[in-house]
């Protein structure tokens, strides 16, 4: 994995260092949608003596390559989403988990932009919480 992690940063432009290539394991190859706090506290058990800067730094570069996408679910909380595909979020309210929504499980009326403007990209996020008597992820 870490060779073909590698050949992916390369052809993204992305240099492979060692803290670079913990960090995209564990954001490319997790379905949680960790902010950049959780990324350095989850990857710092392998590199104790990774910095902050490190971790905002490679988040931000795998944006640009296009292997991660910030969302702002929320005033100041930004978390990064490996799904780079077209599709929406459901933010369970009770727990703060966010789930991944399929484009097509939301169908989205009429769009009407400020005079001017166009449309680019619609993402839903939908929020609530579990409903008695059902069990799942």
């Amino acid at each position: 994995m870490e060779r073909d992690l590698a050949a992916t940063l390369r052809a993204r432009g992305l240099q492979p260092s060692a803290q670079r290539l913990a960090i995209a394991e564990y954001v490319l190859g997790t379905d949680e949608h960790p902010s950049a706090d959780q990324v350095w506290a989850r990857v710092r058990r392998r590199l104790p003596m990774l910095s902050r800067a490190t971790v905002y730094n490679t988040l931000n570069a795998l944006v640009r390559a296009r292997l991660l996408r910030p969302l702002v679910l929320a005033e100041g909380r930004v978390v990064f989403d490996p799904n780079v595909d077209r599709h929406h979020h459901f933010v369970d309210t009770a727990t703060g988990r966010i789930h991944d929504v399929p484009w097509e499980a939301v169908e989205v009326g009429r769009v009407r932009p400020p005079a001017g403007y166009r449309v680019d990209d619609v993402h839903v996020i939908l929020r609530g919480r579990r409903t008695a008597g059902r069990r799942g992820r």
